[in-house]
């Protein structure tokens, strides 16, 4: 399951580096959207504390802050470990049975799966949704939904150190999901539309309740997004342990 070569020194090196670039790459890509949304209120006479509290109501851009973070903290870790991390275990080569730290490697685990469904929603559901010319940095959109989505994928396969997890990981998982779509529907019906006067405001179509379908196409996308997020972070999980089998079994092997 394991690739070899994501436990030599020289891989180590180069996902570190390609990890901080990507969390680097992130911020720059919110930043960038931060300030054409909030100039464009202030030019229009927005409420631009409204504006802010729903630029960062967004499960897109939430997401992103908390993958540019574990993405960092990934790459500090590593840095203050490399003592240990980067040098092979004697003589026969076999590597340190190393592994991240069980607070990091449950929070990678979650900034991965919420990374991966940002990619599979953007790119299935909203894609195509019409938005106002100009309302969009074009760069930071892909990065943001396209280009961290996959890169996160690929960190659960190819990033070094992943621990072996329980299934209890897939319940932390679901904690931020949960919270995050009761404060939204709580929210929304308390929010006015800073660009359309509307009485409401929702971050995507299929949350509100206002859209063709009602309340049912509400509940029926929350179901589904919900079964998503668990189905994803079980398998993230089980990539992890799969790794940690192989690499252990490796490790033996080569001691033996």
């Amino acid at each position: 399951m394991r690739p070899a070569f994501t436990t030599s020194p020289a891989w180590i090196r180069i996902w570190t580096v390609l990890r901080a670039l990507t969390a680097a790459l992130i911020v720059a890509a919110i930043v960038a959207q931060a300030v054409r949304t909030f100039t464009q209120a202030g030019d229009r006479g927005q409420d631009e504390a409204t504006v802010v509290a729903n630029f960062f109501s967004f499960f897109t851009i939430l997401s992103n802050c908390a993958a540019a973070v574990v993405l960092g903290w990934a790459v500090g870790w590593t840095l203050r470990s490399r003592s240990r991390t980067m040098i092979p275990d004697g003589p026969s080569g076999a590597p340190r049975d190393v592994v991240e730290p069980r607070p990091l490697a449950v929070c990678l685990t979650a900034v991965s799966t919420y990374m991966i469904i940002t990619g599979v929603v953007y790119n299935l559901l909203l894609r195509g949704v019409d938005l106002e010319p100009g309302t969009t940095v074009a760069w930071s959109n892909e990065v943001l939904h396209s280009a961290g989505p996959a890169f996160l994928a690929l960190d659960v396969v190819l990033g070094p150190f992943r621990r072996r997890l329980d299934r209890r990981a897939v319940l932390a998982t679901l904690a931020f999901p949960v919270v995050w779509i009761v404060y939204t529907l709580l929210r929304g019906p308390h929010v006015v539309n800073p660009r359309t006067g509307a009485s409401w405001w929702y971050p995507y179509p299929f949350l509100d309740p206002h859209s063709d379908g009602g309340w049912p196409s509400v509940w029926l996308h929350v179901a589904v997004i919900a079964a998503g997020i668990a189905a994803v972070a079980l398998l993230v999980v089980a990539v992890g342990r799969a790794r940690r089998q192989t690499t252990s079994a490796e490790s033996r092997g080569a001691m033996s």
